[in-house]
This record gives structure tokens, C-alpha cells and sequence, in this order.
């Protein structure tokens, strides 16, 4: 991804590409009805609107932790509880940054393949996922079965 990103966090190419994806081109399972331009745009919309509360998330969490560690060097005279306590409260703020960035990720990871055309396939067996299991879950990179695969391991 581009240094250059919109209020999303997505490089405004990547946002051009998805808009001018044909839903055609994506897979279906056998039995389900292939996409319409009105399903893409809804998965579209729902991926680039997690983008962009993702993106709020990754930056007030950021914030948060910053105002932490700067804090953190005035704790003189802090007993071992006080202490303890802002730690704590860091590594929540640093978990709460990661899952919010990782998620980023993947949005972005599905915007990227919707604009490349590979929506849609498993990354694992190359079958379809799954329209319904894409409507319900777009970030969704596997379908069913090597999702239930993966979770035995």
C-alpha cells in the first residue's frame, strides 16, 4: 500500500480499483447465483466503512498509548500497585492497537482482492468461499471447510 491514504486508511487507488470491479468475475459456490453489481457495492460499502472505523481506532489507540508512555515517566513516588496498574493499562491499550490494526489488515487484504480480481477464491484449495459466507463475513479469505481445517490444527 502507498504512503498516500484517504480518511479509510486505504490508498485511493485501492478505493478506484474496488469501484470499477466486475462482479462477474468473482466465483460462486455451485447452487448460488452469481454477484450482482448491487452485492458487490454492499460489500464494498460495509468493507470501506470498517475501514475507516478501523482506521479511528488505530489512531485514538495510538494516541492513548502515546499519552501512557509519556505519563509513564512521571510516576516518581508511585507505589507498586500504581505501577502495576499502568502497565496494565498500557498492554490493554497496546492489545486493544493490535486487533485493531491486524483487522485493518485484513479489510485492506479484501479491498486488495476484490480491485485484483481473486475475491472470492479460497487462498488455500482455490475453490469458491461462498457468497453467502462473503455477505456474512467479508473479510473472509477461506472457505468453509479449510476454515474448519485450519481451526483443528
Amino acid at each position: 500500500m502507498a504512503s498516500s491514504t484517504d480518511k479509510t486508511g486505504v490508498d485511493p487507488r485501492l478505493t478506484a480499483a474496488v469501484q470499477d470491479a466486475d462482479p462477474q468475475q468473482f466465483p460462486v459456490r455451485e447452487g448460488e447465483d452469481p454477484w450482482t453489481q448491487e452485492e458487490l457495492d454492499e460489500v464494498r460499502s460495509t468493507l470501506q466503512e470498517e475501514a475507516a472505523r478501523l482506521h479511528t481506532e488505530v489512531a485514538e489507540a495510538e494516541q492513548d498509548l502515546a499519552e501512557l508512555m509519556r505519563d509513564y515517566g512521571d510516576g516518581a513516588g508511585d507505589d507498586q500497585a500504581d505501577a502495576g496498574s499502568a502497565t496494565l493499562e498500557r498492554e490493554q491499550e497496546l492489545s486493544l492497537a493490535n486487533n485493531s490494526r491486524e483487522l485493518l489488515q485484513q479489510v485492506t487484504h479484501a479491498l486488495e482482492r476484490i480491485a485484483d480480481g481473486t475475491y472470492g477464491n479460497c487462498e488455500s484449495c482455490g475453490q469458491p468461499i461462498g457468497k453467502m459466507r462473503l455477505q456474512a463475513f467479508p473479510r473472509a479469505t477461506l472457505c468453509l471447510t479449510c476454515k474448519q481445517k485450519q481451526e483443528r490444527r
